[in-house]
């Protein structure tokens, strides 16, 4: 049944965010994401899945805070290296401290970047999901989305319109 799933769930196209956090000792924390979701726009709030037993969501814990950065289109390899659970993550992505929370906001990989509190959090198999309140949002000005689906990497643009049938308007990445 395992690979039956995630064989369905990987033909789920989904955007592809990075979840940041600091950790006790205020190091950056972060791991990619795609399972997020909007759960209420009064107030805002996000709703996303961590793996139970990460450094990320353990610094989500611990800071009560956390920052949802989405991805452009262009930032796939952003996504893998916060896959890959490489050490040197922070070293090689620019980033700054977000200005309510201090997480980490990825200023040149994200389009736009969510800072939340933590609200809550529930288990649930082999993750824990985390309810957010958003406290502020900030949009930079890149005008794609990093998409995921069927295990590869796609690029979504309002520049490019989005028919149905038109191969045009998903561009998939080459990675």
């Amino acid at each position: 049944m395992d690979t039956e799933f995630r064989d369905m769930m990987a033909a789920f196209p989904t955007g592809v965010s990075v979840v940041t956090a600091r950790d006790g000792s205020a190091a950056p924390r972060g791991m990619t994401c795609s399972s997020l979701c909007s759960l209420s726009v009064s107030p805002p709030t996000l709703l996303l899945c961590l793996r139970t037993g990460s450094p990320t969501l353990r610094a989500v814990l611990s800071s009560g805070a956390f920052a949802v950065n989405l991805l452009h289109g262009e930032a796939d390899w952003v996504a893998a290296l916060f896959a890959s659970g490489a050490p040197d993550r922070f070293d090689r992505v620019a980033w700054r401290p977000a200005g309510r929370t201090r997480s980490p906001a990825l200023i040149e990989a994200a389009h736009a970047v969510a800072e939340c509190v933590l609200e809550r959090t529930h288990p649930s198999g082999d993750h824990a999901i985390v309810v957010g309140a958003v406290r502020s949002v900030q949009r930079y000005d890149r005008e794609s989305a990093l998409l995921y689906g069927f295990r590869r990497y796609g690029e979504f643009s309002p520049r490019v319109p989005a028919v149905v049938g038109d191969p045009g308007a998903v561009r998939e990445r080459e990675g």
